[in-house]
């Protein structure tokens, strides 16, 4: 059955011209009432109305500089370092841990290889005056391929009590199950598929801004270290560039 159209009929006698004439008198009262209103509080509140615009202005100035500058620290970033999906893909499992230890170092960190037989979940420990200490997994695959929700149990389960670490995450060219990457959100694990690995790599996307780490505010973490680097930018691509294991 289709809707009926709702019809507005015109009045009929003077009764209906009547409460018509009642019911717009009314409205228009309103409204000269509502004006009244505005205008009082426009009198009384002005400085707070002629304040908002300027900060309506400012705000917009200040997101248009903080884009600016994240994108002129991005072109620094990516002047030290740079790797493609391809050049990431053609590495052996070393050679990637060393990869991501240069590419934390690029982004202010103070990071070391770890990864050996015994190393308890962990490839990559980095530390940063801001966020603490990072213990990162890498898993360097076939593309195609996928890490499971085992590694994230085991990288969950050393990077505090082994490691003295307060963020954790997994690191990859490949992808990550559905059940690994929920698992993950769920219990603070942070991880990186091929995607983000090319924000990260590629687009000179920090690994903190990718994983979203809170910066420390109370405290600092028991054992972090200080980065060796007094500037994330200090080497030089040459320096930066992992060419081979190290």
């Amino acid at each position: 059955m289709g809707l009926r159209r709702l019809a507005i009929r015109r009045p009929r006698g003077a009764v209906e011209y009547g409460a018509a004439a009642l019911v717009a008198a009314a409205a228009a009262s309103l409204v000269v009432r509502m004006l009244e209103w505005v205008g009082e509080a426009l009198v009384r509140w002005w400085p707070i109305v002629a304040v908002l615009p300027v900060l309506g202005c400012a705000a917009g100035v200040w997101r248009a500089v903080a884009a600016t500058r994240e994108h002129a620290a991005r072109t620094r970033r990516l002047s030290v370092l740079r790797f493609t999906l391809a050049e990431l893909d053609a590495m052996d499992d070393r050679q990637f841990e060393f990869t991501l230890r240069d590419l934390l170092i690029r982004d202010g960190w103070s990071a070391r290889q770890v990864g050996q037989q015994g190393d308890q979940a962990a490839d990559v420990i980095a530390d940063h005056p801001a966020y603490g200490r990072l213990v990162v997994q890498a898993k360097h695959t076939k593309v195609a391929a996928k890490v499971g929700s085992q590694v994230m149990y085991q990288v969950k389960g050393t990077a505090g009590p082994a490691h003295r670490a307060n963020a954790a995450a997994v690191v990859t060219n490949g992808g990550f199950t559905r059940d690994a990457r929920e698992w993950g959100e769920r219990h603070a694990v942070g991880w990186t598929d091929r995607e983000r690995l090319r924000s990260w790599a590629e687009l000179g996307v920090p690994l903190h801004q990718i994983l979203r780490l809170p910066a420390l505010t109370r405290r600092r973490l028991r054992g972090a270290r200080r980065p060796r680097f007094a500037a994330p930018y200090e080497r030089t691509a040459a320096e930066g560039r992992t060419n081979g294991v190290r």
